[in-house]
């Protein structure tokens, strides 16, 4: 039985120096998991830390990715953990939040990395240009993933879509609100009903690059051409179809197919049957016990990460506080040593900003809380999340 919520405060100093004071039980909310609150030293001011650590090493619980059902969809942290029963969790990764440069063109609310849910590849990775988000890390790319693993431990990896027709176009993307030029990618089911024009946008340097006319699609039922447009359409795809866009040399490939042929999609084996679990995109900031080489130690906002120890078994799920005396937050820097600090070997960035949400659903209650304060006053909508589920 899980005991009422209480919160410990402890303090600590992003100076290299571990924590100290906190009481090793913290609050114990469901079978391997604690939860703990810490205010912490940043440069620029004082922090708060809400923390879940999730023991993974026993049969209770797992973690899996919260998200709308469709790619280009979002919903609060706290309706999505409540349509799927999670015990808790916490915003993911970065999405298409805005489109100010391509008037016309709707944000799509899709994330920018990899997403795989309950096994199944939901989409790929956006060409790192046109991210949404603060800069990469160097040597890090945005098909970098957090992930649970077929053999149930938590690792960060790098995932790449793939896939071919029986015509020898290769595939580039799926489920992208943005495609590599001159490529062509795959729109199923769980892209959702919005425009896919938002794929034909922007370069592979420059996101605010105009977008191309010279687009193509196909869509595919039953292994046969069904139709074509010249345009990127929108509406539901049905179940057992895929509808393929192209954008210039991927455009001119796809033409060469008409209504009535025979096409074979052949997805790589990574694709039609994952390593993982579940999956979601964001950056690495923390291996193997130490910061990644060049984390910005400038730029400081509310944030969201990830820690991962004891070979994959343990996690940490962390979530910034944003009310108005914690909103400066801490730099990418010094989330990778407080991390650290906490007992993390291995760390991950998620969202942040007004996205960063921690949710927990209260002994007695049907319902999640909010644990942290929301930087924007209340919850952002957002395309997944990390829930945290009782088995």
């Amino acid at each position: 039985m899980r005991r009422p919520i209480t919160v410990l405060t402890v303090c600590a100093a992003l100076t290299g120096a571990s924590l100290t004071n906190a009481d090793p039980a913290g609050a114990a909310v469901a079978p391997g998991v604690t939860y703990r609150v810490y205010d912490v030293r940043g440069a620029a001011g004082p922090a708060r830390a809400h923390v879940l650590s999730v023991d993974l090493t026993g049969p209770r619980v797992r973690l899996g990715l919260l998200y709308p059902g469709a790619v280009a969809a979002r919903a609060p942290v706290s309706r999505l953990a409540d349509a799927q029963r999670a015990l808790a969790g916490v915003n993911g990764d970065f999405f298409h939040i805005t489109e100010t440069q391509h008037p016309g063109v709707p944000a799509t609310g899709a994330s920018a990395g990899p997403a795989v849910a309950d096994g199944e590849f939901l989409k790929g990775a956006v060409p790192d240009a046109q991210r949404f988000g603060p800069a990469l890390p160097p040597g890090t790319s945005g098909r970098a993933v957090v992930g649970v693993g077929l053999d149930g431990r938590v690792r960060l990896d790098t995932l790449d879509f793939s896939a071919t027709t029986d015509t020898g176009l290769a595939l580039s993307g799926l489920n992208q609100y943005a495609l590599p030029e001159n490529s062509a990618g795959a729109y199923t089911s769980r892209w959702g009903d919005l425009p896919r024009t938002r794929a034909a946008c922007g370069s592979d340097t420059d996101r605010a690059a105009p977008c191309t006319s010279d687009t193509f699609e196909v869509t595919v039922r039953a292994g046969r051409v069904t139709a074509t447009s010249p345009t990127p359409g929108s509406g539901p795809i049905p179940p057992d179809t895929t509808v393929l866009l192209g954008r210039e040399a991927g455009a001119r490939r796809l033409r060469a197919l008409t209504p009535g042929r025979h096409l074979k999609i052949r997805y790589s084996l990574a694709v039609r049957h994952p390593s993982y679990r579940f999956a979601l995109g964001g950056y690495p900031i923390l291996t193997r016990g130490h910061p990644l080489p060049g984390l910005n130690d400038t730029a400081r906002a509310v944030r969201t990460a990830i820690g991962v120890s004891n070979g994959g078994r343990r996690v940490l799920l962390l979530a910034l506080d944003g009310s108005p005396h914690y909103r400066t937050g801490l730099t990418i820097a010094e989330l990778a040593s407080l991390l650290r600090d906490l007992g993390a070997r291995d760390g991950f960035s998620l969202d942040g900003g007004g996205s960063t949400t921690m949710v927990l659903r209260q002994p007695g209650h049907t319902t999640t809380t909010v644990l942290n304060h929301p930087s924007g006053g209340a919850e952002r909508p957002v395309p997944n999340g990390i829930g945290l589920f009782e088995r």
